[in-house]
């Protein structure tokens, strides 16, 4: 009859799947080679697959976040040091997710990304190795803020994210490069320097997904919007806000990703240093998805922690449900999908 049928077209095109292990993510959300639905992508309809769907629904765990708030030196190996002893604290702490600043192994500066890169996907990087094995010695995940990264004849502003067993399970490099000038104020042109990345990122975790971004890349609404469609309920995005931004937008920026998208996003900036050629705003931050402000620390050096329980963001998007309301006769948002996150 018709089910055995369409039973047929399935096994047939199973077949075919196994045999080229070639799908888009866009017309078959889901890879023949994954034996659970857990990693649905986003874009799948769950009212065609009610059934797949409440099989694999199961509510997040809890977990504690920690942003370590580095004072960042010209001294490489005291900056990872410094690293160490933080995510050791966090991890002794409770911490279950572990994060560090932007550019937290040498001073933000175009003159010290080139001295200071590491060519991340060797085994030759030290900054890389020393978050490798605390996620591991730790059984924690650690999101690493960023270091400057060398691959080949470019450098890159890339943030590297660890398991709990101490693999490399995503590395995102910064999207939108920091090219500002204030006359009178600050000019700082990443591009001199950097190259921009050409993916965005969003990793599973035990815990749910998350999307990652970096510093300027928070001032893109398009692409936080684009993180909670493809299923991020919370973003992470350490970042160095400078003495003149930093006042009037650092805060408002988290919380205005954060109401948009009713999900959780968290900051962390290094410490700041007055002595420095760039001096960091500090104020690292954790809003919840109602745009509150779960949690800030001030520009000193230290710790800050914040309890999240995702299960927030869906009584949020309930209470108001915003996504329902959009009017896609009259507006969208294109998401020109590469891959998620970064495959090793």
């Amino acid at each position: 009859g018709p089910l055995a049928v369409a039973v047929a077209a399935l096994v047939s095109k199973s077949k075919y799947w196994k045999q080229t292990n070639e799908y888009s993510s866009q017309e078959y959300p889901f890879s023949p080679s994954r034996t659970t639905f857990g990693n649905i992508q986003a874009g799948f309809r769950p009212s065609n697959f009610r059934v797949m769907a409440s099989s694999a629904s199961v509510d997040p765990e809890p977990f504690k976040l920690a942003l370590c708030q580095l004072q960042v030196t010209a001294d490489k190996e005291e900056n990872i040091t410094s690293a160490t002893k933080a995510v050791k604290e966090a991890a002794s702490n409770g911490a279950n997710i572990i994060v560090l600043p932007e550019m937290w192994n040498c001073p933000y500066s175009n003159d010290s990304f080139p001295t200071y890169a590491e060519e991340i996907d060797s085994d030759d990087s030290p900054s890389a190795n020393a978050l490798s094995n605390l996620a591991k010695e730790l059984s924690v995940y650690v999101i690493g803020g960023s270091i400057p990264e060398r691959q080949k004849d470019k450098l890159y502003n890339t943030c590297c994210v660890f398991s709990p067993e101490g693999s490399l399970i995503a590395k995102h490099r910064k999207v939108h490069l920091f090219d500002i000038d204030i006359p009178g104020k600050i000019a700082f042109k990443e591009s001199d320097t950097l190259t921009a990345g050409d993916k965005l990122t969003v990793v599973e975790t035990k815990y749910g997904k998350i999307g990652v971004g970096i510093c300027y890349d928070l001032r893109f609404p398009e692409m936080a919007m684009i993180y909670a469609k493809r299923g991020a309920k919370l973003i992470v995005y350490p970042g160095a806000f400078n003495m003149v931004t930093g006042p009037v937008h650092w805060q408002l920026l988290q919380q205005a990703r954060a109401l948009d998208n009713q999900l959780f996003v968290a900051t962390c900036s290094p410490a700041r240093d007055e002595k420095a050629s760039y001096t960091a705003w500090g104020h690292s931050t954790v809003v919840g998805p109602f745009a509150e402000v779960v949690a800030s620390a001030d520009h000193k050096p230290g710790i800050v922690y914040a309890d999240i329980d995702l299960k927030q963001v869906e009584e949020r998007r309930l209470n108001m449900p915003l996504t329902k309301q959009k009017r896609a006769d009259l507006y969208d948002l294109q998401d020109c999908r590469n891959f998620v996150g970064f495959k090793i």
